[in-house]
């Protein structure tokens, strides 16, 4: 992705450097990695499960310092480069259809972090919090996909914040609040039938931002397939069969490999917002 001569976004809270005691998520390591595999780009309102865990204050430790290194440093501006292209497309896009976009915020963080949502633990993944309108983001998560997932590349990770503003879009549009309202008369398959429908639109939302990217020239040779391995690997059937070793549809949150390719190709290949009609 052609990213460093790009304008960089304002909207950066670094938080970066600030920690405190060990945050226990699920209890032990295997329970964390569950986790981590279950809420990935859990989207949505992640205060659910962040508020199981303990309300500890977080305080800065005069031990840890800004990690000032320069792969961090280049990772920064990367992310501020793919967040501010996300600006200008949906600030174009919503200024078209008469329309204020209110952008969101990225928050970095090391290991831990206190949102309008709860806390959480870098295990859960990139998250968005309805609750404050912020991205919330560690960048080892960058690293375990390209390990863990097998989806390297810089726009398999533009997808990820690209899907986590797709989130942000619901909250101002309101889709996410009539989600939630479904979900509190619902049963746990309609959830989860629900969540996966929420899952799938912010896809769209990332493959309509990454189609307008691709006419502004900032794609290179293979950033479409980065990003398309990226959303194959992170479906429901993918993680359980990593984690479980068995799949179970009817537990499935984010929607299958395919359903999650199927929804961001079809942004991408319209770069139409009325082509993301996941609840009809």
């Amino acid at each position: 992705m052609r990213w460093r001569d790009q304008r960089k976004s304002t909207n950066i809270e670094d938080r970066r450097g600030v920690g405190g005691k060990g945050l226990a998520i699920g209890g032990g390591g295997l329970g964390i990695l569950i986790l981590a595999v279950g809420v990935l780009l859990c989207g949505g309102d992640p205060g659910s499960l962040l508020r199981q865990t303990p309300t500890e204050q977080i305080q800065p430790s005069q031990n840890q310092t800004r990690n000032t290194g320069g792969t961090e440093d280049e990772l920064k501006q990367f992310a501020s480069a793919v967040l501010a292209s996300t600006e200008d497309v949906w600030n174009d896009i919503f200024r078209k259809n008469n329309l204020r976009y209110r952008e969101p915020k990225l928050v970095l963080f090391n290991g831990q972090v206190r949102s309008a949502c709860g806390f959480a633990s870098s295990a859960m993944g990139p998250f968005y919090c309805p609750g404050d309108s912020k991205l919330y983001l560690d960048f080892a998560f960058f690293r375990e996909l390209k390990t863990q997932f097998r989806a390297p590349g810089d726009f398999a990770a533009a997808y990820v914040i690209a899907h986590e503003v797709g989130h942000h879009l619901q909250n101002q549009l309101g889709t996410m609040d009539k989600v939630t309202r479904a979900q509190a008369r619902s049963g746990e398959r309609q959830k989860n039938q629900l969540s996966v429908r929420l899952e799938l639109q912010a896809d769209c939302f990332a493959g309509i931002w990454a189609a307008a990217a691709q006419k502004k020239g900032l794609l290179e040779a293979g950033d479409a397939e980065e990003a398309i391995r990226a959303a194959a690997a992170v479906g429901d059937d993918m993680i359980q069969q990593r984690s479980r070793g068995y799949v179970v549809p009817e537990s499935f949150t984010h929607g299958s490999a395919r359903q999650r390719v199927t929804w961001y190709r079809k942004g991408f290949d319209s770069g139409d917002v009325r082509q993301c009609r996941t609840f009809e």
